[in-house]
C-alpha cells in the first residue's frame, strides 16, 4: 500500500473516531456508533463456520451485519472493517462479504487491506498507542511487555490479543522475536485467565450471541408474508428475534384466504 495512500486512510479513520465517545484510549461502543452514523446494522449468531460479516448499499440504506458466533473482540474488528469499506469503497451496489481469510489480513485484494488498515487505525490510532505505552508501563522499551500487559492493551481497546500484537508490531513497538515470545506465553495462560488477571474485559473472548435487527426491518416482513412472498414459519422467526409473536401483530397480518377473496372481487 502507498505511503499516501496510508495517510489517507489514517486521516478518514481519525475522522471517523473524531464521532465517537471514547473511554479512556479506545471506542466505548462502535456498535452504538455504528447507529448513530445512521447505518444499519444487524447482528445475528449464525454458527462459528459462516461468513463473519458484509456490507452492502440498499436503496437509500448502508447495510452491515456481523456473525455474533464469534469472538466480541473479532466481532468488533469486522464491523470496523465493514465500517472501513464503507468510508472507502463502497459507492454502488457492490456488496463486501467477509471471511476468515479477509478479516486475517491474508487476502491479496486491495480493498481488503485497506479496510483491515482503516480498522487497525480507528481502534488502535498511533498517537493513543503511544499514550498508553507511556502512562501504563513504566519504560516498556526496556522492560519488554508480557502477555498480561497485551490484555490489559487488549481490554482498553477492546480488541483481540492477536490484532494488539499485529499493532504493536505494525507500529515498531515490537520486534518478531518478542511476538513470538508473547504469543507462546498466551497460549500458555489462556486469553480467558490473562484478561481476569488484569480485571479486562473478559467478554472480549467470548461470542455475545447477540440477535439484533432493526426494528423497521418487521415491516419489510409483514409485506412480504402479506403478499405471499414468505410463509407463516418464516414470519414467526423474524418476529422471535423481537420477543413477538404473531397476536402482537395481528392488526397488521392480512390472512392469506382472506388477500384470495378480495382479489376475487375486483
Amino acid at each position: 500500500m502507498q505511503r499516501n495512500r496510508k495517510k489517507e486512510i489514517r486521516v478518514k479513520a481519525d475522522s471517523f473516531r473524531e464521532k465517537c465517545k471514547i473511554s479512556r484510549y479506545g471506542i466505548l461502543d462502535l456498535f452504538k456508533e455504528c447507529e448513530r452514523c445512521g447505518y444499519k446494522l444487524l447482528r445475528y449468531p449464525l454458527g462459528e463456520e459462516a461468513d463473519l460479516g458484509f456490507t452492502i448499499k440498499k436503496d437509500a440504506d448502508t447495510v452491515i451485519f456481523t456473525n455474533s458466533c464469534s469472538r466480541l473482540s473479532r466481532e468488533i474488528f469486522t464491523l470496523a472493517h465493514e465500517i472501513g469499506h464503507i468510508v472507502l469503497h463502497v459507492e454502488g451496489a457492490e456488496p463486501f462479504i467477509e471471511d476468515a481469510v479477509t478479516i486475517s489480513g491474508r487476502s491479496t485484494d486491495v480493498k481488503e487491506q485497506e479496510a483491515n488498515y482503516f480498522a487497525a487505525c480507528l481502534l488502535m490510532p498511533a498517537d493513543e498507542v503511544d499514550r498508553f505505552l507511556d502512562l501504563e508501563f513504566e519504560d516498556f522499551q526496556s522492560n519488554g511487555l508480557s502477555a498480561m500487559d497485551i490484555a490489559r492493551i487488549m481490554s482498553d481497546f477492546s480488541v483481540s490479543f492477536e490484532m494488539a500484537l499485529n499493532r504493536l508490531e505494525s507500529l515498531g513497538k515490537i520486534d518478531d522475536a518478542e511476538r513470538i515470545r508473547l504469543d507462546s506465553e498466551r497460549n500458555q495462560a489462556r486469553v480467558g485467565n490473562l484478561l481476569r488477571s488484569v480485571g479486562g474485559n473478559r467478554r472480549l473472548n467470548e461470542a455475545s450471541m447477540e440477535i439484533s435487527i432493526p426494528y423497521e426491518y418487521i415491516d419489510y416482513v409483514i409485506y412480504n408474508y402479506n403478499h405471499n412472498a414468505i410463509p407463516m414459519e418464516t414470519l414467526e422467526k423474524v418476529l422471535e428475534c423481537y420477543n413477538l409473536s404473531i397476536e402482537d401483530i395481528s392488526d397488521r397480518i392480512v390472512s392469506h384466504l382472506q388477500l384470495e377473496d378480495n382479489l376475487d372481487e375486483i
